[in-house]
């Protein structure tokens, strides 16, 4: 089992780090978008949902007449803008066939503000990485899951005393400092990491085990309950070829709101809108419920009359909504966000503290710590670019936001390729130094980022600390703090790493060699 859980935590421990940190502050990614598009004005209160979306209705009518589906995001406390995505025909091969933007809730008109993926970017990452296939991302992050689950369930047989290690911390003991560390850091959050990680297998289900689902449903009208009974998307269906005007949206939308709450409606999505077979579907928020089953009024198109309400799934399906609202912390308050933030973030450092100590265990053992086996350099120089180095990319990544210009072709695309630039000259930079520098280094660089962070906003936008704190901005306000407690955080491990050298072999010596000792010697 030791082995096990040693080996399981390690050949894709990198993989998981990413997944960790990027998924913890996924957390916060609506806020993040926020801050990552700081011409959007701050919303004091949430504005009547209704009128929304039928500004939206009537816009896109205007920018994608003949489009076959349209769906938008209603404003809500943790988003200002609305967002909306519409059907297109590509006209070259490979194109995407939708088109996006984000629009002012006032007025209806997109909004004009900076190209970027924001938070999302983040949230995308966490599951299916980025520059491969989607489907290939999301094997790997199931097979990465499971890994994590087996080092779970290994590491708890392993550590016979787990329980008694997480009251023993022993600082500066090298190798056992760090084994401390990652005890305290698994047992606090043990159920939580256990849940997040088989939740997160949960969530693609359908993608990692098909073949019950293929068997089951075999007709298009299985397969139509199917999908009604996992998301609030209608099937277009065919249209009728003949035009008609959509019907009030409004109506529909005060129609929901009468049943579920004037701030409570989440998604408005049209099918075929303009033609006599459309539909519109206006499903219900995921604030205050703890499933992610769908929810959702589905009503004729043409004259706005209520087809069917659809409020329950079945047992199965619930199972589901329940374990994928479990991992997302979508449900939550604020409150419960930070809790599933800080839970999270220990997680991260569980991973970050078992590859170190991969590390530190095998050290002391080597015959010359100054000229170690490749397989060993390999893991310190991978560990140092996957979590430190991480670090400086996500951070990089917020500095092109306030950095490239905003008329830039596919600016969005550039904040991502920044991200990755500089992950990879991180990488660089661990093995072309010592490791012990190169650890230092890169958190000095991390701390001194996000320090920085702030001031940049401050240079770069009308919206500066000491402003949004007068104007009550938490979103703002919260994330240029938060920059300096990472700071601090950054800061505290570099000086610790270069005190005590824990993590490198330039604080050890080589082990010495019993002396030859021949029989003259002896003698005398």
């Amino acid at each position: 089992m030791s082995t096990l859980h040693t080996w399981a935590g390690l050949l894709l421990g990198w993989v998981l780090y990413a997944m960790f940190l990027t998924g913890t502050v996924s957390y916060f990614k609506d806020e993040l978008s926020q801050w990552m598009r700081p011409e959007l004005p701050r919303l004091s209160q949430i504005p009547d949902q209704a009128v929304v979306a039928q500004r939206l209705a009537d816009e896109l009518g205007n920018i994608a007449p003949g489009t076959s589906q349209w769906s938008i995001r209603l404003p809500d406390e943790r988003n200002n803008s609305v967002y909306a995505f519409w059907r297109t025909t590509p006209r070259n091969p490979g194109q995407r066939g939708f088109g996006e933007g984000n629009f002012d809730p006032a007025t209806g008109q997109r909004v004009a503000s900076r190209d970027t993926l924001g938070g999302e970017f983040f949230y995308r990452f966490h599951f299916q990485f980025h520059y491969m296939p989607v489907v290939w991302g999301r094997w790997l992050a199931g097979a990465a899951a499971m890994f994590m689950l087996v080092a779970i369930v290994s590491g708890v047989i392993t550590h016979k005393k787990i329980f008694v290690d997480f009251f023993t911390f022993r600082w500066g003991k090298r190798q056992r400092s760090w084994l401390d560390a990652h005890n305290s850091l698994s047992v606090f959050g043990l159920p939580f990491h256990f849940m997040i990680t088989y939740t997160g297998l949960v969530t693609l289900m359908a993608l990692y085990m098909p073949w019950g689902e293929q068997v089951a449903f075999k007709t298009p009208a299985e397969r139509q309950q199917l999908s009604a009974e996992l998301s609030a998307f209608i099937q277009p269906g065919k249209p009728s070829g003949q035009k008609t005007a959509l019907a009030s949206v409004a109506d529909m939308v005060r129609q929901a709101q009468e049943r579920w709450g004037r701030d409570s409606i989440g998604r408005v999505t049209a099918v075929h809108p303009g033609d006599a077979a459309a539909r519109v579907s206006v499903a219900r928020g995921e604030a205050g419920r703890v499933s992610m089953s769908p929810q959702y009024m589905e009503f004729e198109g043409a004259t706005g009359k209520l087809l069917t309400v659809r409020e329950s799934v079945g047992a199965a399906a619930e199972t589901r909504g329940v374990l994928y609202a479990l991992h997302l912390g979508r449900f939550s308050d604020t409150e419960m966000r930070w809790l599933y933030f800080l839970v999270s973030f220990m997680g991260t450092a569980m991973v970050g503290t078992g590859l170190v100590m991969w590390t530190v265990k095998r050290r002391q053992k080597l015959p010359d710590p100054g000229c170690p086996y490749f397989g060993f350099r390999l893991v310190e120089r991978l560990n140092i670019a996957s979590i430190a180095g991480l670090s400086i990319a996500m951070t990089a990544f917020l500095w092109a936001n306030r950095l490239l210009p905003h008329p830039l072709e596919s600016r969005a695309d550039w904040e991502v390729h920044a991200f990755f630039i500089v992950w990879g000259l991180t990488l660089l930079h661990a093995v072309v130094r010592p490791a012990r520098s190169a650890w230092v280094e890169q958190l000095w660089a991390a701390s001194a980022l996000l320090f920085l962070l702030p001031l940049l906003n401050a240079f770069t936008t009308q919206r500066p600390l000491w402003h949004s704190l007068v104007e009550g901005d938490r979103v703002f306000a919260g994330i240029d703090m938060m920059c300096w407690a990472l700071a601090l955080l950054h800061a505290v491990l570099a000086i610790r790493t270069a005190r005590q050298g824990a993590i490198s072999q330039s604080g050890l010596k080589p082990k010495r060699q019993a002396p030859v000792v021949t029989s003259r010697e002896a003698a005398e």
